[in-house]
């Protein structure tokens, strides 16, 4: 997939909030460790340190929610993560993006940190981060 791909898929997902550029996405594709899958539907981009994975940011394009593409990419993302080495993954969600905790929760991912007022809200008050783990193996 390419930055600008990505940055339009994202765009999509999540507007109004601030979504990711085309510069960012190239800087993080040219990482070492970076892992991503999908396509114009959506995608999940992580990045596989040593035996821990991250998920980065995950996105479906409005037009394709609610079939399934978010759970496909989570054990896409996995897998590929734990072939390179990975034993545990980390991401973190904003305490209020009910859709993606309850995705999350069904992958087997538990919480096991929160950041407070971690996510800036335009006109509301910052929200917390929850910070949930999976073991890979």
């Amino acid at each position: 997939m390419t930055p600008e791909t990505l940055a339009l898929v994202h765009g999509a997902a999540y507007a109004p909030d601030r979504p990711w550029s085309v510069e960012e996405f190239a800087v993080l594709l040219d990482q070492p460790g970076t892992v991503v899958t999908g396509d114009e539907r959506g995608f999940a981009l992580a990045r596989v340190l040593f035996d821990e994975a991250e998920l980065l940011t995950i996105a479906t394009h409005p037009d394709h929610r609610r079939q399934g593409i978010g759970y496909q990419l989570m054990q896409a993302w996995q897998s590929i993560s734990a072939e390179k080495g990975a034993t545990r993954a980390f991401l973190e969600v904003a305490a209020d993006n009910t859709p993606a905790r309850a995705l999350y929760a069904r992958c087997g991912y538990e919480q096991i940190g929160q950041r407070k007022g971690y996510y800036a809200r335009a006109d509301a008050p910052a929200v917390d981060a929850i910070v949930m783990s999976l073991p890979l193996t």
